[in-house]
């Protein structure tokens, strides 16, 4: 169900996020959506807020992203989040209509970055991780990533010329990779795609809050 724009406009949220790790794509679909919400960082190797609050107690989970609404409802798995906001704004068209063979489509990329790239990276991000074990994960996370630049050819975004949730989260995803050995410069539509995006305000604006720019 659709909330009124003055339900809408009193409607707060709150955003546990560790900065550049995924729930960077929520963060950037809420600067995208205009909508009213506190930032407040997570930190996963801590797992201590910054007054000292230990994150667990908040989120038994222990991981981000977390959405925690003002009525005390939660959401924290990403792709559900973004999809929530996205319906929350429906005039800023960040996802197609529920029902529709789009969003579908926008479900699919969502859960292939998910499972086939967010997850990719995971082994080489793990502290003690054999380095066998980090070359056969990179061989296949850049097979993956090749076919992603595949499907980019010819199109501003992954589901044409209009911005997605899911841009906002291959955007994060595709960013990693400098961090731990995964070179997409040769991947020429998804350079263009993380430069493209990386370029909108709202992005920028996220980037700036969680201290990656300045």
């Amino acid at each position: 169900m659709l909330l009124s724009s003055s339900l809408i406009q009193r409607l707060f949220m709150k955003l546990y996020y560790s900065p550049g790790a995924c729930s960077l794509s929520p963060h950037i679909v809420l600067k995208e959506a205009g909508l009213a919400f506190e930032a407040i960082a997570a930190p996963t190797k801590t797992h201590k807020l910054a007054d000292g609050t230990d994150y667990y107690g908040i989120n038994p989970l222990g991981y981000v992203p977390y959405l925690v609404l003002d009525d005390g409802r939660t959401l924290h798995e990403g792709p559900v989040i973004v999809q929530y906001i996205a319906d929350l704004v429906p005039d800023k068209q960040l996802a197609p209509a529920n029902g529709s063979w789009e969003r579908y489509k926008l479900q699919e990329w969502l859960n292939t970055i998910g499972t086939e790239l967010h997850k990719g990276f995971s082994p080489l991000f793990t502290p003690g991780m054999p380095e066998e074990a980090k070359t056969m994960a990179k061989t296949r996370l850049m097979s993956r990533l090749q076919w992603v630049d595949g499907e980019l050819a010819g199109k501003n975004y992954l589901m044409g010329d209009t911005f997605t949730v899911a841009d906002a989260y291959l955007f994060v995803v595709a960013g990693w990779g400098k961090h731990v050995g995964v070179d997409i410069s040769a991947l020429a539509n998804l350079v263009a795609f993380v430069a493209r995006v990386g370029a909108r305000p709202a992005v920028q604006e996220a980037l700036r809050a969680e201290g990656l720019i300045k």
